[in-house]
């Protein structure tokens, strides 16, 4: 997993060498500290995400932004001013709920999204068939779907605890060493 982790790292450590990539966090493109690729707070105390790194993407960004945003965002990358223009934005996206932002994006290539709550996520239109609600509750679809195999689900979620004794005599587990650690409260078995 070490060696698979540092290839991941290439072009981070790439970048590094070439001063293109600070040892400072939340300083570097990618980890909160450019103005194009971050999360912003909205009026409403939601919050959305820009990811728009390549020019076209940063341009239709600017564009929807309005005739201020583009002047003061001309230079993307300005990396010395990038702290400045990180308050700027996030100045400029309090303006505005999350709905709002969404009217504005709605059906550009910004890069954009609004950051949603796991309740909001699950019910959003993009979601398109990852959740079903089956038996009182809701779960992702079976993963992956193919366009000829129609993928089911084959049983209710598990609640905390409900398998614990099958899957340990599975494991090769004794029953009086499962018998023990439940009695120990090492081990959740469904009440």
């Amino acid at each position: 997993m070490i060696d698979g982790a540092a290839v991941l790292m290439a072009s981070t450590f790439a970048a590094f060498q070439a001063n293109f990539w600070s040892d400072n966090r939340g300083t570097n493109m990618l980890d909160g500290g450019s103005h194009f690729y971050e999360i912003f707070e909205t009026s409403d105390g939601k919050y959305i995400s820009l990811g728009s790194i390549e020019p076209q993407f940063y341009a239709e960004l600017l564009e929807k932004l309005g005739e201020p945003a583009q002047e003061m965002f001309a230079k993307q990358y300005d990396i010395a001013n990038w702290p400045l223009m990180q308050e700027q934005m996030a100045e400029l996206i309090k303006q505005k709920t999350r709905d709002e932002w969404d009217c504005v994006f709605l059906g550009s290539d910004a890069c954009y999204a609004p950051v949603l709550s796991m309740a909001e996520g699950r019910l959003h239109p993009h979601h398109r068939g990852t959740f079903v609600e089956q038996d009182g509750g809701w779960q992702p679809m079976p993963a992956p779907r193919f366009s000829r195999t129609d993928a089911k689900i084959q049983r209710p979620p598990a609640t905390i605890g409900q398998h614990t004794k099958e899957v340990l005599i599975e494991l090769g587990f004794h029953v009086d060493e499962i018998s023990a650690r439940l009695e120990s409260g090492a081990i959740a078995q469904k009440v």
